[in-house]
């Protein structure tokens, strides 16, 4: 069954939608989105399943939440998009594509391959799970607990994103967090193309991060033979977060040409 998905709309003109990555949401992503508002675009932020405030659910992989966009789209009579997509985001992306490419024109991949990625949010599953939601009286309660975990303040105010207030009290995840670390094997994995993809796409990078690596890109051109790739400078796996401007002069360069 189809969960009912959050999502918002901003402007005008040819679609853009926009996916978050794994503990993200649409508000993540709103300062892209209103830069392309103002560009002439129609900006659309959507909350994947199990994030924001979209729909909590059982199920979580990669044809799965290319099923849920596909669903999006028809529903909204959106019949070509283009897609942004980052880290997680992007794979959805990448799913989507490899099903359904007439129906995206432009793609750009934000820090993300197509391959099987190794464990690497240990220490963050370990400080989430370390909030008693129960018994928690602050926000500054549950951010000083995960700093003990972390030790990295910008991952933390990240994560706290994610926490808010119930109406009767007390707080709760935004995320489905217990599905997510149920699935985390799901969220890690390969994205297999059958045929070649010609869609236009352009992967963007951070420098300092190592999510796509040199060695990544033929096995990427070995089934989007037409992407390109941009690396951003002092930027690591949060592109928009280090380097907004750099990276939506990307963007938009990409979209328009």
């Amino acid at each position: 069954m189809v969960p009912l998905l959050n999502y918002r709309i901003l402007g005008q003109g040819k679609p853009v939608i926009i996916l978050h990555g794994l503990f993200g949401m649409l508000d993540n992503w709103m300062n892209i989105a209103k830069k392309l508002e103002n560009e002439g675009y129609m900006a659309i932020l959507i909350d994947q399943r199990d994030h924001g405030r979209s729909e909590h659910t059982d199920a979580f992989d990669y044809p799965t939440l290319a099923e849920d966009l596909l669903h999006f789209m028809d529903e909204n009579w959106i019949h070509e998009a283009i897609l942004i997509g980052h880290s997680m985001g992007g794979k959805t992306g990448l799913q989507f594509v490899s099903e359904h490419e007439s129906m995206i024109s432009k793609f750009i991949v934000i820090d993300i391959g197509i391959k099987q990625y190794e464990p690497g949010h240990h220490d963050v599953f370990e400080a989430l799970f370390t909030i008693d939601l129960d018994k928690i009286q602050s926000r500054d309660e549950a951010e000083q607990t995960m700093m003990k975990t972390l030790d990295d303040r910008g991952t933390v105010q990240f994560l706290m994103k994610n926490l808010t207030r119930k109406k009767e009290g007390g707080f709760e995840w935004k995320m489905n967090l217990s599905l997510l670390h149920r699935h985390y094997k799901n969220i890690l994995g390969k994205i297999s193309f059958d045929h070649l993809c010609h869609t236009r796409t352009l992967f963007i990078r951070g420098d300092k991060s190592d999510y796509i690596l040199d060695h990544d890109i033929p096995d990427i051109l070995a089934s989007l033979p037409e992407a390109r790739f941009v690396t951003i400078q002092d930027a690591g796996h949060w592109v928009h977060a280090d380097k907004p401007i750099e990276l939506f002069d990307e963007i938009i360069h990409f979209i328009r040409d």
